[in-house]
């Protein structure tokens, strides 16, 4: 069940919202594949009971019937195809196994073996056609149409595909940037979160390098077009997502050399218990009894329930605590993981900037109080991240804010604004400063040095006080990392593209020595990569766009879901629901509980099937006891792996995850 990645054509007509990757989402039964598990599972439900109830055969034979052949037409038509190309697939096979059930009367047996593979083949579809739609969406990031301005001064509104390197750009306040290039003229401020996870927009002006989607603010700006736009960094991020999904392939080409080999043996282990003792003069109905006894004992299914209840039973107890695991062989490489990379924003951050330091200058005569309440007053009409930081700490101190009147804006520099008949302007010390080596300079670098954005207040034209701005560390974030540590015997990374002062400062208080600050996405990605070319299968968690190639990239990925991209969520391998960080350990932890769990019934099946085929062969194995055998261990793994359901288990795995 093979899908690929190629960009369908989307819609742009419909507005994305702000600092989002547009949603685009595949309907689950627009899927053939879940049209036909769907009609499979239903058929199965509403013949089970009858059977069980003691109805007559042909009320249940018929649902059965059907859910044999809505579940496992598919299959059994890919396989023949594969088996005319002279490959035995063991979709095949596990039909075929299901005909034999039912042709010595476990028809039962049988349909629940159909359900089953095809609700994996429609769950695996699904995963496909939703990370497609998320990479798609990506593209509609980068408006479809761009301003180019003529050589004559004239300005021309053309697609995006036809701007060429060199070409002028003019993107105005509000708009999103057409293409990667560099600003000529303008100032402004630009939102670049979804390419570098930076949770402030960064002011831009000549020189400064812009990437296309990114949004622009309040200023506008003229831009060098310095890349094509099927090279753009928004472009990269698709394809490197595609190529990072693709290299999981050899993985896959190993589990389909085990499948041949199986399949292989099976038929001919089966052909065999048929044909020798024939050949010896045994009776034909005698042969054939022995022939189908020994598919029923040597059946896969036991082997695959007793994988599947711990993996399927630990997936249902993190998601009751938020955790969203997709698929068995995600929980199951969860407990893998022994490096772990983090991204800053929005993962060990809350993703919002706070006010976390008033200081007063010397000679303002102010106290923090009026220092705040000015600014405050004076930043209340802007729109600014920044200004709403501000706002949101005046208000938490209960501050009644006084109007504020004549409010200007310069993009890159500050507001001004009339406040109780002074005049305050908040802004950039660099850019209201006059003396770079005064009093107020070095208290704004003092906070600059410590990780903070420093916001100068000045009042009547006097420097009265500085705000220090900062993303605040999750509160679990630094517990998180020393249980990571505990688990994997290694210190997380931190991976970020925000400046390294402001990273290095965050990491300190998270107990992460190893910073990589500055990054854009190919970076995290090669970083990502550089890890697990040292042989460590690495867990990536994240939450934005700029995150995807990364996650998609590491052996393992988990997405924090609350302010999560949308191409992070379906890139991911997990999701954190209720942003729990803590829970990333706590999975970690499940996992390896479960993975024992699967060690543990692998062993109770393998006795169970090599006893009973060893009966069979040896001796005369009574179909019914052969039957009992098999479906007993079923139960018994069945029951052993359902333990994982308990609400001790996640306690038990919380505590093992912090040591």
């Amino acid at each position: 069940m093979t899908s690929t990645l190629t960009p369908q054509p989307v819609d742009r007509a419909k507005p994305a919202r702000v600092g989002a990757v547009p949603r685009r989402r595949t309907r689950v039964l627009a899927l053939p594949e879940a049209r036909w598990a769907a009609a499979a599972t239903v058929f199965f439900l509403l013949a089970l009971p009858l059977q069980l109830t003691g109805a007559p055969a042909w009320t249940w034979g018929p649902l059965y019937a059907l859910s044999y052949a809505t579940g496992g037409w598919e299959p059994g038509w890919e396989g023949l195809k594969a088996l005319k190309e002279r490959t035995l697939d063991v979709d095949l096979l596990m039909v075929v196994a299901a005909l034999g059930a039912a042709s010595i009367g476990q028809v039962m047996d049988g349909a629940l073996l159909i359900v089953i593979f095809a609700t994996s083949g429609a769950l695996e579809a699904l995963a496909t056609a939703r990370t497609a739609d998320s990479v798609r969406g990506l593209l509609d990031l980068a408006p479809a149409t761009a301003t180019r301005l003529t050589p004559d001064g004239g300005e021309q509104t053309v697609p995006v595909e036809e701007l060429s390197v060199g070409d002028t750009v003019l993107v105005r306040p509000g708009e999103r940037v057409g293409a990667d290039g560099r600003v000529l003229e303008g100032a402004s401020e630009v939102d670049q979160a979804t390419i570098t996870g930076e949770p402030l927009p960064v002011a831009k002006e000549q020189g400064d390098e812009v990437f296309a989607g990114t949004l622009n603010g309040t200023g506008a700006l003229r831009i060098r077009v310095e890349r094509d736009a099927s090279d753009s960094v928004i472009a990269r991020i698709v394809r490197m997502v595609e190529e990072a999904s693709e290299t999981k392939a050899p993985t896959q080409l190993f589990i389909e050399k085990v499948e041949q080999r199986y399949s292989l043996g099976m038929v001919a282990a089966t052909l065999a218990v048929f044909l020798v003792p024939l050949a010896f003069g045994e009776q034909l109905t005698d042969a054939l009894l022995r022939a189908m006894t020994f598919m029923i004992v040597a059946s896969p299914c036991a082997v695959v329930l007793a994988t599947m209840p711990p993996l399927l039973s630990a997936i249902a107890n993190a998601g009751r605590h938020g955790v969203l695991v997709k698929s068995a062989v995600v929980m199951e490489r969860l407990g893998q993981v022994d490096a772990v990379a983090l991204d800053k924003t929005g993962t060990l951050t809350e993703g919002s900037p706070r006010v976390t330091d008033v200081r007063p200058l010397p000679g303002s005569a102010l106290e923090e109080q009026e220092v705040l309440l000015l600014a405050a007053a004076a930043e209340r009409p802007s729109e600014h991240p920044l200004a709403r930081a501000v706002v949101d700490a005046a208000r938490a101190r209960g501050l009644d804010l006084p109007d504020a009147r004549d409010f200007t804006s310069a993009p890159g520099v500050g507001v001004t604004a009339v406040v109780s008949g002074r005049t305050v302007a908040v802004g950039a010390p660099a850019r209201l400063l006059d003396d770079a080596d005064g009093e107020a300079a070095r208290a704004a670098a003092e906070l600059e040095e410590s990780g903070r954005t420093a916001v100068l207040v000045v009042v009547d034209g006097a420097p009265a006080g500085l705000l220090g701005i900062a993303d605040r560390l999750r509160a679990d974030a630094a517990a998180t990392v020393a249980a990571l540590t505990t688990l994997t015997g290694t210190a997380p990374a931190l991976l970020t593209g925000d400046n390294p002062r402001a990273a290095a400062h965050l990491a300190a208080e998270a107990g992460i020595t190893d910073v990589r600050a500055g990054l854009l996405p190919q970076d995290k990605m090669a970083a990502v990569q550089e890890l697990e070319s040292t042989g460590r299968k690495v867990l990536v968690v994240g939450d934005g766009v700029n995150d995807a190639p990364a996650l998609a990239a590491a052996h393992t990925g988990i997405a924090m879901g609350r302010a999560g991209s949308d191409l992070a969520l379906e890139t991911a391998d997990a999701v954190i629901v209720r942003d729990e960080l803590a829970a990333v350990p706590t999975t970690v932890a499940l996992s390896r509980r479960a993975r024992r769990l699967v060690v543990q019934n692998l062993v109770i099946a393998g006795v169970f099937i090599t006893g009973l085929v060893i009966w069979d062969l040896a001796g005369n194995l009574p179909l019914p006891l052969g039957v009992a055998g098999h479906e007993g261990s079923t139960v018994l793994v069945g029951l052993n792996g359902l333990r994982l359901l308990r609400e001790s288990a996640w306690q038990r795995a919380a505590a093992e995850g912090t040591g």
